[in-house]
């Protein structure tokens, strides 16, 4: 075990992989810089080649179809998108033929790729290169949908998606990138689809993902202060949706808030809350909360940055709406 930022947990899950894999390779953009990927992928290419960890020019359709190509022919290849906002230019890959081939095969042909979206918020940097669409991927039959919220979970998860059979969209946040958690050196997997139970409270859930359980967590801990446990639970996974574990801690607490970065019409956050309203709507003792994104397009000013992001009082307040 040793202290690892976020950052370096999902570098030290490539390396094992790597390592593990003579079929498994690394392909994207700026694999060896910094200001695209942070400390994730740095260093690799001198340690595997060029050969393994691949540089591509601003070509994301076709570095995505090389690379579910490449899971098809029997490989395990992880493309990442240093912006997560231009794997638009690839839905066509992934949705029409990632997501599609295992069912279409009848299950006789896998397409084992990781497809690794990086979420690029806040510093000015406007609608297009700050969007988190988690609810568009959770969407399409065929892929399953991971978003760590921590550095262990992100070094297990990254390795559980490269040895799933099937095709993985792992999305993690720059806005993660410096927490620092103890953090196992060797192999281990985190299961995907199956949420954590970080926080145990009595009075409210907070169902959180992403950055958001940090934020979540932070909340909760001031909120001790005023007499309000809260429990929270990390989803880790969005598809497949633990909802075992999130319907254990709603009936205990009878009161949700759901805080998820992400636009609210249609969103992951909805789903959730349609599953609990489903199953424990009389037993509720109050409406659920969602805390999400406006549904506006980023801006690209610090100034509305401070109001367009939830914060740790986004979720105080809609905790102290639920206990009222």
């Amino acid at each position: 075990m040793s202290v690892m930022s976020y950052g370096l947990a999902i570098n030290s899950a490539h390396r094992i992989m790597l390592e593990k894999y003579e079929e498994c390779f690394v392909i994207g953009q700026g694999v060896n810089n910094p200001w695209f990927v942070g400390k994730t992928t740095v260093g690799l290419v001198d340690e595997f080649s060029q050969r393994r960890v691949m540089d591509t020019p601003i070509c994301e359709s076709a570095m995505a179809g090389a690379a579910i190509g490449a899971a098809m022919a029997g490989m395990k290849p992880i493309a990442f998108f240093p912006r997560m906002d231009f794997m638009y230019l690839a839905l066509d890959q992934i949705i029409n033929h990632c997501a599609s081939w295992n069912y279409m095969f009848n299950g006789q042909v896998n397409v084992p790729v990781v497809l690794r979206g990086i979420v690029n918020r806040g510093g000015e940097q406007g609608a297009q290169h700050s969007q988190s669409p988690l609810a568009l991927y959770a969407n399409i039959p065929g892929l399953k949908v991971v978003c760590p919220a921590t550095p262990k979970d992100a070094k297990g998860l990254l390795i559980a998606a490269v040895e799933d059979k099937n095709p993985v969209i792992f999305i993690d946040d720059r806005w993660l990138y410096d927490l620092e958690e103890e953090v196992d050196d060797g192999y281990y997997k985190t299961p995907i689809g199956k949420a954590n139970v970080l926080l145990e409270g009595s009075d409210v859930t907070i169902v959180a993902a992403s950055y958001m359980v940090k934020v979540a967590m932070s909340a909760a801990r001031t909120l001790k202060e005023k007499g309000i446990n809260c429990e929270v639970v990390d989803l880790r996974t969005i598809k497949p949706l633990d909802e075992e574990t999130v319907l254990a801690s709603t009936a205990k607490t009878n009161r949700a808030v759901i805080a998820v970065a992400e636009w609210d019409f249609a969103s992951v956050s909805s789903h959730v809350a349609q599953i609990i309203y489903k199953n424990q709507f009389r037993t509720l003792k109050s409406a659920i909360e969602k805390v999400n994104l406006p549904n506006v397009p980023a801006p690209a000013s610090n100034a509305l940055e401070k109001v367009y992001y939830p914060d740790e009082n986004s979720v105080i307040e809609a905790v102290m709406k639920v206990m009222a």
